[in-house]
């Protein structure tokens, strides 16, 4: 399942048909994606009409966290283009936008809380964040650049998959305010549930339980079922704690999935 995650990071939302999933992901890349560059950016360039402010704005928010101000500062647009852009962006279906679900209990409040930007699939992060900014050495076949960025930030790339590919199995969304972040969040007549995603080659311990509660309290969210997925799986002393209350998901659980 980790290999399926990894690929569906960069892959996903294309459909090309079989691939060979024994090699490795950079081989991958190279092959089905850097070598095919021109055929893929004219596709890519019907989609955004091959506006270079519209290419801005999507490589900023591949490489960020998609705060929506973050965002328009690396891109370098004011807001009220940037507004406009991001609009007919989401009418082409090529991002959303995701709001706080903190209740506000003023206009101004709500103002200091950006939105967040998504890609709708994968591989349009992947192509604006790797493959777009990068254009100039890959159309010469220098794909050194590229090789270099992905090896850099493989890791935390792959790891915001992971987290949207859990927060679609969970049926939750992500909590956001001025102060506290947090991976999942979801209110229901049951209770309500916060968790976290851990895309790390270490067992989660039993701080990281605290570690949500506290942000339960911070957040002044009354927290009544926690979950944390793992990569890697939990600690004795976290499992011995499992129970309605606390889920504790790994890569197994993604099956459901598929």
């Amino acid at each position: 399942m980790q290999d399926a995650v990894e690929k569906f990071a960069i892959f996903g939302g294309v459909g090309w048909g079989k691939m060979d999933t024994s090699k490795p992901n950079y081989e991958l890349i190279e092959e089905l994606i850097l070598q095919d560059y021109s055929y893929i950016r004219n596709d890519i360039n019907e989609l955004t009409s091959g506006l270079p402010l519209y290419h801005a704005i999507l490589t900023a928010v591949a490489l960020s966290d998609g705060k929506l101000h973050a965002v328009y500062k690396r891109a370098n647009v004011e807001s009220e283009v940037g507004d406009k852009a991001v609009e007919d962006l989401v009418q082409r279906g090529i991002i959303k936008v995701v709001k706080s679900p903190k209740t506000f209990t003023s206009w101004s409040e709500r103002e200091t809380i950006d939105n967040r930007l998504y890609f709708t699939t994968p591989f349009l992060r992947f192509w604006f964040g790797f493959v777009s900014p990068l254009f100039k050495g890959i159309k010469e076949g220098e794909f050194k650049e590229v090789q270099e960025r992905w090896q850099n930030r493989e890791r935390e790339f792959i790891a915001h998959t992971f987290t949207t590919l859990a927060q679609e199995l969970l049926h939750v969304k992500p909590y956001f305010d001025r102060d506290v972040e947090i991976d999942f969040y979801k209110k229901s007549k049951e209770g309500t549930l916060i968790g976290v995603s851990k895309y790390t080659d270490t067992k989660i311990k039993k701080s990281e339980l605290s570690r949500l509660k506290e942000l339960s309290d911070k957040a002044g969210i009354d927290a009544t079922h926690f979950v944390i997925v793992a990569k890697k799986g939990f600690s004795s002393e976290l499992k011995a704690l499992k129970s309605p209350e606390l889920q504790l998901l790994t890569l197994k659980n993604f099956k459901a999935l598929l």
